[in-house]
């Protein structure tokens, strides 16, 4: 206990002394918030009411009502004291000397009147209070008592409140001021008197009445002023307007003008023109100048011998608009760098040009052997003799710089230049360029020599070979240009220079381009080989053809075909591509000359033959091609494209009995479906209904799995307006062929047309069920409700059908159509994030931007479409009436040409018209103005 009480502190359980504030010596101060203190208003501000009666006026009389009657302090405020009853919530009966409260024994039969006149005098003072502040509401009150008296008739004619303001007030607008133009005074101003006297009609009417007849002459008070019009003349002078403002403008730049030893401050000429000058052209700090120039500063004064300290210096100042100073700093640059190129090419750049002409002569004496330099000065003439003395004073001192040769041989004439290039190709014999310059000026037999000897100077080079053939190209010797090109691989091997394949190849192409074609042929003849592994050899080669087909070099690609054909003369698939690529950049001729050998080559090959055929037919040659396919026949017997093939030549040259012996003999040799089918199509289309039945029926018996013979079946009965016997057809097509999209279509479709809207809605429910994640079905569904006018049902059957195939092209772009307009652009950018590469969505962006007016776009996203997909009819068609609408004559027949070549055979809208009966023999041309002419611009 003793050592506890040593480490007690004394003063603990004593008493603070006086003034002590807890931690007020180590700084730890207490603060007082506004919660603290309380609200800024004193007990007696008056509250928000200003009109309140006395006894409510105070924030100290609404507290004391609050306070208990069993308070003992005593409030003596004066704001408490009472006339009758003193101080109110205190009071003291002298008789009893009792303190006033409820059990005293006086308060019983005071307290009641002491209330009562306190209640008089409090109303008193508020009648007196109201008598001096009435309210508002009291001011009016006799008048609400008249309104009274008022009728309605009264009250009807009571005016609306307007807006007392003048219409300039109402209305403020900006004053405009508009400069009266030189032709009014010219077409008012037409009399060159000047009248000293007033018509005395003049002064009786004010004026408005004229002495002449129209009153375009009228000279009104004071409108024309001595010295607007030439004497003698009506006209203006606005010569002499402009001269005035001339004089103007140099008495006030003498003004500003300031002479110092006779020169001015100010000069006239060039003021405007400086002006543009002085306007600061970096967009940098201030700060970051200064910095930069400091920096710069110290990079010189520590290494003045360093060029780029100099340039950079001069270029801060140039910057920054201070061209003199930067022209000083650099012309100190080439005293401190008298040996550095590109101080001289920058003192001579920032100088004007006589003062740079001499810096490039000061340039040349330090340095003599500097090309740039004399290039340089050569750029600085202004006249061509100049020039070429510059440079040929050039060449005596570098002769063997190409650059300088080049630019002195570009000034002369083809003979001098040609002199100069003899001369030039002695002192630099490895310029390949300098050689093939001179070739070319000479003749065809100095030009060999030249190029020899070219030869034995740069053994390396291939392109002195090239030059070489082309040479012998042009002079008709093609047999040389073979053997050239392969003594050229040779020699460049063996002076052991690698053959680059891909190189070779640019320079063929760059000979095609240039006409050079035996040249080009002969160059991918011998590199096309090179480098390459036998197993790769076709792919390879069909890739280089579509590269130079892209490059638009078709003679290379010609000659990488004809090559590939002599190393691969029995496969289809080259002759296939060769066939293709004369069909589409060459002529009909080379085509079946192609032909004529891939036949040859491969009999079996029923297109090429198909090809040909179709080659003859469309030349307007039907014996031709009767001939072709005759041998078609014999090498390929019972073929059923070649069948059906002769069967489309004779009936479209309207040799119907031909093709119907055709058929019967296709039928009874090689029977097929097909065989069948395009039998019941012809004796449709010819109107024979009963023939086309039988051979209908007969072909059900043996392929009733085939369900172009149901559908074909049902479209005959669904035109005799038979409906009970379409359906039924089918129905019975349905069940052997249950996965066939088009008779779910065709089914669906015939009961809508019926009115049997919700029997059509079960059929494509069903067919959905059988073919889950079909978008066709999902599509008819939805197109389904759209035309019924369900809108809401077809937007959810969509999203289900969204859900179901998210890649759909054809969903995607009929969903972008069903949104609102304001929905459109976000939908479709969904689309192309699901089907970027689909032509449905393409087409329906490009019809998109076509609704919107934006034409260009919209041209592009069709040109998009038909490249990705050429064979979808829909986008060829959707294309043609755009140009119909918005193009020109060109580009529509650019578009139809297009399309005929690409033969489109799908897309819903083309189907419909193509497939028609009625335009079965209708060409591609044709039918793109049909499908043109019915669509319509809904979207």
């Amino acid at each position: 206990t003793g050592t506890m009480n040593k480490k007690k502190k004394p003063f603990l359980g004593m008493p603070a002394p006086l003034g002590y504030v807890p931690g007020l010596g180590r700084g730890a101060t207490g603060f007082t918030t506004r919660s603290d203190i309380g609200p800024a208003r004193d007990a007696n501000d008056p509250v928000d009411d200003r009109h309140a009666p006395p006894g409510k006026r105070t924030v100290g009389d609404q507290m004391k009502k609050n306070q208990t009657a069993d308070d003992d302090d005593e409030d003596l405020n004066d704001t408490n004291y009472d006339e009758v009853m003193r101080f109110s919530s205190s009071w003291r009966c002298f008789s009893c000397k009792w303190k006033s409260n409820p059990l005293a024994p006086c308060s019983l039969a005071v307290k009641p009147l002491l209330l009562f006149l306190r209640e008089q005098r409090e109303k008193e003072e508020i009648e007196k209070y109201r008598m001096e502040r009435p309210k508002i509401q009291q001011q009016f009150s006799d008048l609400k008592r008249k309104l009274a008296e008022v009728t309605e008739e009264e009250w009807l004619s009571i005016p609306e409140v307007g807006d007392a303001r003048n219409k300039r007030q109402r209305n403020p607008r900006y004053e405009k001021l508009t400069p009266v133009p030189d032709s009014f005074f010219a077409k008012h101003l037409q009399s060159g008197e000047n009248h000293t006297s007033v018509d005395p009609r003049q002064t009786q009417f004010g004026g408005l009445n004229t002495p002449y007849p129209g009153g375009l002459n009228t000279p009104y008070p004071g409108g024309m002023t001595p010295g607007l019009m030439t004497p003698g003349t009506g006209e203006l002078d606005m010569r002499k307007i402009g001269q005035a403002r001339n004089t103007l403008m140099d008495m006030r730049l003498s003004q500003v003008s300031d002479s110092v030893s006779g020169q001015t401050v100010v000069d006239p000429k060039g003021y405007l023109t400086d002006l543009n000058s002085m306007i600061p052209t970096h967009g940098g700090d201030i700060n970051d100048i200064k910095k930069a120039r400091l920096l710069l500063k110290s990079v010189r004064e520590t290494n003045p011998h360093h060029p780029p300290a100099w340039i950079a210096s001069a270029r801060l100042e140039e910057v920054t608009g201070k061209l003199q100073v930067a022209r000083n700093l650099i012309m100190k640059g080439t005293e401190m760098c008298p040996k550095s190129e590109d101080v001289w090419l920058e003192a001579a750049r920032l100088q004007p040009g006589d003062t740079a002409k001499a810096v490039v002569a000061q340039a040349v004496r330090h340095l003599p052997q500097s090309v740039r330099i004399y290039i340089r000065a050569a750029e600085l003439e202004t006249d061509i003799r100049a020039k070429k003395r510059v440079l040929r004073k050039a060449l005596e001192h570098v002769p063997n710089s190409v650059r300088l040769w080049k630019a002195a041989v570009e000034l002369e004439e083809p003979e001098d230049a040609r002199i100069m290039l003899s001369r030039a190709v002695e002192c630099c014999p490895t310029s390949v360029e300098l050689w093939l310059a001179l070739a070319r000026l000479e003749t065809y037999e100095n030009a060999r020599k030249v190029l020899n000897k070219a030869r034995e100077n740069i053994p390396t080079d291939r392109h002195i070979w090239i030059t070489a053939a082309k040479l012998e190209e042009a002079n008709g010797n093609t047999q040389m240009v073979e053997k050239i090109i392969d003594r050229a691989i040779t020699s460049l091997r063996a002076n052991g220079v690698e053959i680059n394949r891909e190189q070779w190849i640019q320079d063929a192409e760059e000979c095609d381009k240039a006409g050079s074609v035996a040249t080009c042929q002969a160059i991918m003849r011998a590199v096309i080989g090179i480098g390459i592994e036998e197993e790769d050899r076709k792919h390879t080669w069909m890739e280089d053809a579509d590269s130079c087909v892209a490059h638009n070099a078709l003679e290379c690609a010609r000659a990488i075909y004809a090559y590939a054909l002599q190393v691969f003369p029995s496969k289809k698939s080259v002759w296939l591509r060769a066939a293709y690529f004369e069909k589409n950049h060459g002529t009909r001729e080379s085509l079946e000359a192609l032909l004529q050998r891939a036949v040859a080559h491969c009999p079996k090959a029923e297109v090429l033959w198909l090809m040909g055929a179709k080659s003859k037919w469309l030349a307007g040659d039907v014996p031709a091609a009767r001939s072709i396919l005759a041998l078609a026949f014999q090498a390929n017997p019972n073929s059923e494209e070649i069948w059906l093939a002769a069967v489309k030549l004779e009936s479209e040259n309207n040799e119907y009995e031909r093709a119907r012996r055709l058929l019967a003999k296709a039928r009874s040799s090689a029977p097929t479906a097909r065989v069948f089918m395009k039998s019941v199509k012809l004796e449709w289309v010819l109107g024979n209904i009963a023939a086309a039945q039988e051979l209908c029926e007969e072909a059900l018996k043996h392929y009733e799995d085939f369900p172009k013979l149901w559908m074909m079946k049902g479209q005959i009965e669904e035109q005799k307006e038979l409906v009970e016997k379409a359906r039924e057809a089918y129905n019975q097509g349905l069940k052997k062929c249950p996965h066939s999209i088009p008779l779910w279509l065709l089914l669906s479709r015939l009961e809508e047309k019926v009115g049997q809207l919700t029997r059509a809605r079960a059929i494509l429910e069903k067919s959905r069920l059988k073919n889950p994640k079909n978008p066709d079905l999902w599509l008819e569904s939805v197109r389904l409700e759209y035309r019924a006018g369900l809108k809401n049902i077809a937007n959810t059957l969509m999203a289900k059908a969204l859900q179901e195939c998210p890649n759909s092209g054809i969903l995607w772009s009929e969903a972008i159509f069903l949104e609102a307009r304001p929905q459109r652009k976000t939908k479709s950018v969904d689309a192309l994030k699901k089907c970027e590469h689909d032509p449905h969505v393409l087409l329906a962006v490009a019809k998109l931007f076509w609704s919107e007016r934006k034409i260009t776009k919209a041209r592009e996203w069709f040109h998009r479409t038909v490249k990705i997909d050429s064979d979808l009819g829909d986008a060829w068609a959707f294309f043609y009436k755009f140009e119909l609408q918005h193009g020109t004559e060109e580009q529509q027949e650019e578009v139809r040409k297009r399309c005929e070549n690409a033969e489109p055979r799908h897309g819903e809208l083309w189907c419909d018209v193509s497939k028609d009966i009625e335009n079965w023999q209708k060409k591609i041309g044709e039918i793109l103005v049909l499908v043109a002419a019915k669509l319509k611009n809904t979207f």
